[in-house]
């Protein structure tokens, strides 16, 4: 009866993390092996802050929540003391606070992670972690989209000027 016990438990903590898997933007495993107590919570309020969480679960039913929800290249990145955080709100956020953090406790080490559905490992993390924030992505889309308009105006602007001036002599 207690390995029936242990058996639903353990299925229900699959789902749980499962869940949290499929609704999170984002997610990325580090390794936290040697950070304090104060380090560690630093870090969860830096991630809380940023629309984050971070938890620390068995590998064994973070792969099996993995391959859940169709992240089995997660797999063979959950081995060792591993955190994974989550990010609810931008996509970029946790891979950004955990470099930034990274760069501050050498302790902490980001393997891998899952940004909008698709897998990308240590070295595409970091350069995932070096762009602009979504807000900023997208007025730097505007300024670019705008800008052919705005000469457009400044055209027209000027051969309106230069008929009325000619016109008027």
């Amino acid at each position: 009866m207690a390995n029936q016990n242990i058996i639903s438990f353990k299925q229900e903590e699959v789902k749980k993390i499962a869940e949290k898997m499929s609704r999170a933007k984002s997610l990325v495993i580090a390794e936290y092996q040697g950070l304090t107590v104060d380090q560690t919570e630093a870090l969860r309020d830096l991630l809380r802050d940023a629309g984050c969480e971070i938890i620390v679960i068995k590998n064994n039913i973070s792969k099996r929540a993995a391959q859940e929800v169709g992240f089995a290249d997660l797999t063979q990145d959950l081995n060792g003391p591993n955190g994974v955080v989550f990010a609810y709100e931008d996509s970029i956020a946790a891979a950004k606070v955990l470099y930034a953090f990274a760069k501050k406790n050498k302790k902490i080490v980001v393997k891998a992670g899952v940004v909008d559905g698709d897998y990308y490992n240590q070295d595409q993390i970091k350069e995932i972690s070096q762009l602009p924030g979504k807000n900023t992505l997208l007025a730097m889309l505007a300024t670019q989209l705008l800008a052919p308009l705005r000469e457009l105006a400044v055209g027209l602007n000027m051969l309106t000027t230069k008929e009325e001036t000619v016109e008027s002599n």
